[in-house]
């Protein structure tokens, strides 16, 4: 019989914890000390190389928080530093690939890659296939091609990039947890420790009383890799280079249909009875409350979409407005102030990574907790 290691690895949790905190905090302080301090060298060496241009803080803080084909880290032009990645296009004559570096890292629809007969350009970060013997894109005041068409984008992004290594990371570290418990006995240690309390903590904290001691272990899978995913894709997002993925409205909107998908799939009979036909009240008042109630049921998933996306976007906007200020006022001087802010800022996001990585868990907890929720009839 295996011993019960539950109360030797909670009774472990506080101090390894705080020693293992303290590490990566200082850790990842020391990395992110170095964040303020690369955007400016960054945006120093854009300004310098295009004095003819006006510095824009809109085209800059939209370029860093935004998706691209290639994983840029630093540089600018031919002396940037760029991870090339897949560029993947269907079009009307079948399927079309390249790297994104045959771009060249022109973004202003100025170079032309020929593939298969085809001619495409990179524009903002949007592809468009040209028409033949056209040279450039032209818009209209609704900035719609006028002589180039948009093939089926299937590429792997940087934000796509950076999901997959989340999931390898998630993959190691749960799959080493996993084997660790298969050959040892005792509590595991280091990283382990911490793991496994991250573990106990969704589980005890959030999955028992959210859904109920019955039901909450099937839906465990999804808030551990919910919460995990969050976490690590918003840390790795703080550090110079990286991918905003909990940035982007199109992540956070599949995280939340996942939420949706589970509440409409496992969602009790007496759910759907207190939701569109609630008992206790009034005939006439039931249509309404239906409609509300009905209602609710797609509004939940949106507002947790929207809080993750807004508040992880919000803080790379002002993390970069901070550092833009130095250029806006053209001052060297306004680094002094501007900078420890960026920095302040840049730590407190360390705390606004976990915690939208557990509201965004608790609830979506709570939301299937109520679907799933056994009532009493008397």
């Amino acid at each position: 019989m295996q011993p019960n290691l539950e109360p030797i690895i909670l009774s472990r949790t506080g101090t390894m914890i705080a020693h293992k905190s303290f590490k990566i905090i200082v850790t990842l302080t020391l990395a992110f000390v170095l964040l303020p301090f690369f955007a400016f060298a960054s945006a120093n060496k854009v300004a310098e190389e295009s004095e003819e241009k006006e510095f824009n803080p809109t085209d800059m803080i939209m370029h860093h928080i935004g998706d691209s084909h290639g994983w840029h880290f630093f540089g600018s032009g031919d002396n940037s530093v760029t991870l090339p990645l897949p560029v993947i296009l269907w079009t009307d004559n079948g399927l079309v690939s390249f790297m994104s570096s045959e771009f060249h890292h022109d973004t202003e629809g100025h170079h032309i890659v020929e593939k298969d007969g085809q001619r495409f350009v990179n524009y903002h970060e949007d592809i468009y296939q040209l028409e033949e013997g056209v040279e450039a894109v032209e818009f209209d005041e609704e900035h719609h091609p006028l002589n180039a068409s948009k093939p089926l984008d299937l590429s792997v992004t940087k934000n796509v990039a950076a999901m997959f290594l989340t999931v390898i990371l998630m993959i190691w570290f749960f799959f080493g947890l996993a084997s660790f418990h298969k050959k040892k006995a005792h509590a595991p240690k280091g990283f382990n420790n911490a793991l496994e309390a991250l573990v106990l903590f969704v589980r005890d904290e959030i999955a028992r009383p959210q859904i109920g001691e019955k039901k909450y272990m099937k839906f465990m899978p999804f808030l551990l890799t919910v919460f995990f995913f969050i976490w690590i894709t918003n840390l790795m997002g703080l550090l110079p280079g990286a991918a905003n993925v909990t940035g982007n409205i199109a992540v956070t909107v599949s995280l939340g249909l996942f939420t949706l998908v589970l509440i409409l799939v496992n969602g009790s009979k007496d759910y759907w009875k207190h939701t569109f036909w609630m008992p206790g009240i009034p005939t006439w008042v039931k249509p309404i409350l239906a409609i509300v109630e009905g209602a609710g049921i797609f509004i939940k998933p949106i507002a947790l979409m929207i809080r993750l996306f807004a508040n992880i976007t919000a803080g790379h906007i002002i993390i970069l407005s901070l550092i833009g200020l130095i250029f806006i006022l053209e001052s060297h001087g306004v680094a002094g102030i501007s900078v420890p802010f960026a920095l302040f800022i840049t730590i407190l996001e360390l705390l606004v990574a976990f915690l939208q990585a557990f509201i965004f868990t608790i609830l979506s907890a709570l939301f299937i907790g109520m679907a799933v929720e056994e009532h009493e009839h008397h």
